[in-house]
C-alpha cells in the first residue's frame, strides 16, 4: 500500500476520511520511513490519524501522551525497584548482584522503548509533543534520527523494527528546528463541508446523506462565530449522534432541538451564551 489513492481508500475503510494532502504525507512517511508531524488545532483529528493507520496496517498502536514535566524514565524505561530490592535481600553479600539487578529481567518498558522492540513494527503515537518541555524534545532526537536509545546500565539498544511514528502538536509552543528537520510535516485543518459530511456518514450510524450535509453546513457556520473554543470533529460526531438518536431527520423541522443540542458543540459558558436562539436561527437559515 504505497499510492496516495490506496492509502486514502484504506483509511476510509477504517473510518478515517483523509484529504489528498494527508494521504500523500502518509505515503511519503512510509516510503521514506520518516516520522510524520501533524500540527493543527485541538479536535481536528490528528490523534485519529495514528489510530486509523494502526488499523490499516493491522499493527499495535503504542501511545505516549506528552505533558509538562514528562521525563525520560516515564517515556523510555524504568527499573523494577521492588523486584531489585527483593533480589538484593535474597542475595545479600553476593558480589555480582549489581550486574544481575540491572539486567533485562528487571527492566520495565515504557512507550518509546516498547515501540522499537516489537517484532512487528507498531505505530508510535507521540501525542501533543508541544506540551512536553524543551529538554524532553531534545531527548527525542536520538530516537527519531537513529531509532535507537541509550540506557546507561545496558548501553545502546537499536530498534528491532522501525516503528511508524506520528507526532501531534496543537501549536501551544514553537517546536525546535531540529525536531522539525527529522519529520515530514502536515497541517491538519478543520474539514470542509464535503469531507465533514463524509466523516459523519462513515462514523454515525443512521445519519442520512441529507442530514449529514445539513449538520456539516451548520457546524461550518458555528465555527465562523467568535468562539472561545471552536468545535472539532469529535464534537460534530457527538452532535450528529445526538440528533440521530432524537430522530431528527431535517434540521429545519426541529429548530428547538437544534438549539438545545448545541451543547454537544459548545463547551464553554461564553460560547453557549454567544450562540443564542437568534444566532442559531440565523445560521440555520443559511443551511440548505
Amino acid at each position: 500500500m504505497k499510492s496516495r489513492d490506496e492509502i486514502a481508500q484504506a483509511l476510509a475503510a477504517s473510518g478515517y476520511i483523509a484529504d489528498a494532502d494527508l494521504a500523500t504525507a502518509i505515503s511519503l512517511m512510509q516510503l521514506l520511513r520518516r516520522p510524520l508531524l501533524l500540527e493543527g488545532e485541538a479536535g481536528v483529528g490528528k490523534t485519529e490519524v495514528a489510530k486509523a493507520l494502526a488499523k490499516v496496517r493491522a499493527t499495535e498502536l503504542i501511545r505516549l501522551q506528552c505533558y509538562e514535566g514528562l521525563d525520560q524514565s516515564s517515556a523510555l524505561y524504568e527499573w523494577n525497584y521492588q523486584r531489585q530490592l527483593l533480589a538484593i535481600q535474597a542475595h545479600r553479600g553476593t558480589e555480582s548482584i549489581e550486574d544481575q539487578i540491572f539486567s533485562e529481567k528487571y527492566l520495565l518498558e515504557r512507550p518509546l522503548l516498547a515501540a522499537i522492540r516489537r517484532p512487528q513494527a507498531p505505530v508510535l503515537l507521540i501525542d501533543e509533543v508541544d506540551r512536553a518541555d524543551d529538554e524532553f524534545e531534545a531527548f527525542l532526537l536520538e530516537l527519531l534520527s537513529d531509532f535507537q536509545v541509550s540506557i546507561p546500565e545496558l548501553g545502546t539498544i537499536p530498534a528491532i523494527t522501525i516503528p511508524h511514528v506520528v507526532l501531534t502538536s496543537n501549536g501551544t509552543r514553537e517546536l525546535s528546528d531540529a525536531l522539525r528537520r527529522r519529520c515530514l510535516y502536515h497541517y491538519v485543518d478543520y474539514p470542509d463541508v464535503d469531507r465533514e459530511t463524509r466523516i459523519i456518514l462513515a462514523r454515525v450510524a443512521g445519519a442520512s446523506p441529507s442530514l449529514s450535509l445539513q449538520i456539516a453546513r451548520m457546524v461550518e457556520g458555528v465555527r465562523k462565530e467568535e468562539l472561545r473554543k471552536v468545535p472539532g470533529v469529535a464534537e460534530t460526531l457527538d452532535w450528529a449522534a445526538a440528533l440521530v438518536g432524537l430522530d431528527v431527520r431535517d434540521l429545519h423541522d426541529a429548530p428547538e432541538t437544534v438549539y438545545d443540542t448545541l451543547i454537544c458543540l459548545l463547551k464553554t459558558h461564553e460560547d453557549r451564551a454567544r450562540v443564542t436562539q437568534e444566532v442559531t436561527q440565523r445560521l440555520l437559515g443559511k443551511v440548505a
